[in-house]
């Protein structure tokens, strides 16, 4: 799914709950995108709810084709930290991803690159596959620092796991002007940043980064997702607001089958 050619790559489509959600809209959520993936090759699904939904997003999901994961994870195997959840615990609900670094994590409870780092990894030494995000400020793109923003939050993960870290990974670029905003970084702004990216970590390994897939997050909708997916180094989308609407969420997985 994460390797191979970048132009014969499957695009991959994951939903992001954020702190939404009930049982009742979840199970007419879950029961909809199930079944609308069931016809549509091509395209990876997954959707990444709060924890006490996780159970609930296992049994509807399990045996079908859509993924399910989390949204967040502790850095540390296990210990004296309450609240907290370890990987292997969302390993036990069978989660397949969790995401690390959102940008409302970073900002909103402080989380630094070298952290988010050591989240990325503890997912890994479970078997789960991190969805690194990385993304600038509106403050920094307009400072003209956006690469180098970029570049030390991959970096990071680099320095303390290696390159290696990234070759069952994915990354999200999610512009943080355009979370939640209604506004869109152009394809061909979102595909400079993701082409910086790849070159980045080709810089430490070619094969690596040719077959790492590289999703947009920055208020993807049905109706700019097929301009989107089309760009070299996008290779789908890391979903938000969309993602709770089966309707919107299952158009912008047929705009990833399509391309």
């Amino acid at each position: 799914m994460l390797s191979g050619l970048i132009t014969m790559r499957r695009k991959l489509v994951a939903g992001n709950w954020k702190m939404h959600g009930a049982l009742t809209q979840n199970a007419e959520l879950l029961d909809a995108v199930r079944s609308g993936m069931v016809t549509m090759p091509g395209v990876d699904c997954a959707v990444c709810v709060p924890f006490p939904y996780l159970a609930q997003a296992q049994q509807k999901l399990s045996g079908g084709a859509v993924k399910w994961g989390a949204q967040d994870v502790h850095q540390l195997d296990k210990g004296a930290y309450t609240g907290e959840v370890s990987a292997a615990m969302l390993r036990d609900f069978g989660c397949s991803y969790v995401i690390v670094g959102h940008s409302e994590r970073r900002a909103y409870y402080g989380e630094s690159s070298h952290l988010v780092a050591e989240k990325f990894l503890a997912a890994q030494r479970v078997g789960l596959t991190p969805i690194l995000c990385v993304g600038e400020s509106l403050e920094q793109r307009e400072s003209g620092i956006t690469e180098e923003v970029v570049a030390g939050q991959l970096d990071a993960l680099i320095q303390l796991g290696g390159v290696q870290a990234l070759r069952n990974a994915v990354v999200a670029y999610e512009p943080v002007w355009a979370i939640g905003t209604g506004k869109t970084a152009t394809s061909a702004q979102a595909q400079a940043v993701h082409a910086f990216i790849r070159q980045r970590v080709a810089s430490h390994d070619g094969k690596i980064a040719s077959g790492l897939c590289i999703l947009y997050g920055g208020s993807v909708k049905a109706n700019n997702a097929a301009e989107l997916f089309a760009m070299p180094d996008i290779d789908g989308g890391l979903i938000g607001g969309a993602s709770l609407v089966a309707d919107e969420f299952l158009a912008i997985c047929r705009a990833g089958a399509r391309t």
